[in-house]
């Protein structure tokens, strides 16, 4: 701990955190788990005493190595650090930290940059997916820069696109994990679905909800939290999650009929908090969700025509596209825009 950790500290996607090479922490997951418990300040609400930010956004870590698997550039580990208790969890991907990986791994030396793009392909160790991104590196270096723009994230950067393919029970085993497009759990209906991200998708009316309510006005609603808790952890054992209680999945999506001329409008529980904008692969299983047939969001979404679905996501900073590749009635491969920059490079203590 004196001579520090080695860590870049990146904004990926609308998610910010730090990113370790695999090598520079204990290899071991107990003390790997308490190093980084110590270097974010957890648990304490305001992290006062470490590099978090007092949010489960920008309390996370990105754990990445070079690859011996064929055809693969990187590793890709994901850890979700609670705020305000003692957990370290892999239980979950984080598609909007996945966009910092790619620059990462270059600007480590993980990954030979090219002229002008770069493609990095990476291994999720999380679910044993794969993800392609592209970088840009105009003169064989990491760009930042740019004009793409993502909602939730301030000003432009440089666009890096991600490709997911068979995500499909990445975590639950089955993309409609208890078999059925709805479930009944407490007398509201529901989606449990997998698609990247094990989420329980509802309907904000059958909560009593609009569903463009504001993030801080339903996290002071103790009674829907409650409620919401409640649903999560009968469905934990429904979606092969097992006891949920100490677990950062499934998420929890609210759906509602879409009001800024996207396909659907969501607020998202990440379990406990709601999302100021959406996660990357909750997007995907709630996309997936409006695609399906009977799946909760299928009756209330605007659903394009056509093999290649852009499906816009309204959330309370703005909305996510995911570019659905669908055939035969079935999503076989789904895009998503994202962008980085990097923050911060040196050593934590």
């Amino acid at each position: 701990m004196n001579d520090g950790t080695r860590v870049m500290w990146m904004r990926g996607g609308t998610s910010k955190g730090g990113y370790f090479l695999a090598e520079d922490l204990p290899a071991g997951p107990a003390a790997r788990d308490a190093l980084l418990l110590r270097i974010m300040g957890a648990p304490d609400p305001r992290q006062i005493d470490g590099m978090g930010g007092a949010d489960p956004l920008t309390s996370k870590v990105a754990v990445v190595r070079r690859s011996d698997r064929p055809g693969i550039d990187v590793d890709y580990l994901f850890l979700q650090v609670f705020v305000d208790r003692p957990v370290v969890t892999d239980a979950q991907n984080c598609g909007n930290i996945l966009a910092g990986v790619g620059p990462f791994a270059i600007e480590r030396g993980l990954v030979a940059p090219r002229d002008g793009e770069t493609p990095v392909t990476v291994f999720m160790e999380n679910s044993g997916q794969i993800a392609s991104l592209r970088v840009k590196t105009p003169g064989g270096a990491v760009t930042y820069r740019g004009e793409a723009r993502i909602d939730g994230v301030p000003g432009t950067a440089a666009p890096i696109p991600i490709e997911f393919r068979n995500t499909a029970g990445s975590t639950c085993g089955a993309l409609m994990p208890s078999g059925r497009a709805r479930d009944v759990i407490d007398g509201v209906e529901v989606t449990l679905i997998d698609n990247g991200m094990p989420c329980v998708v509802l309907r904000a009316a059958d909560l009593g909800l609009r569903g463009d309510e504001d993030p801080a006005d339903l996290d002071a609603d103790t009674g829907l939290r409650a409620r919401l808790e409640s649903i999560r952890h009968q469905v934990g054992p429904m979606m092969a999650l097992g006891d949920v209680a100490e677990k950062s999945v499934p998420k929890m999506t609210l759906v509602s009929p879409p009001r800024r001329g996207g396909a659907i409008a969501t607020r998202t529980f990440i379990p406990h908090r709601c999302h100021k904008a959406i996660g990357v692969l909750g997007a995907v299983s709630t996309a997936t969700a409006c695609l399906t047939v009977g799946g909760i969001g299928n009756d209330l979404a605007n659903i394009p025509e056509g093999s290649t679905k852009p499906i816009s996501i309204e959330h309370p900073t703005g909305e996510t596209t995911v570019i659905c590749h669908v055939d035969n009635g079935e999503m076989t491969r789904a895009e998503v825009l994202r962008t980085a920059r990097k923050l911060m490079d040196g050593f934590a203590f």
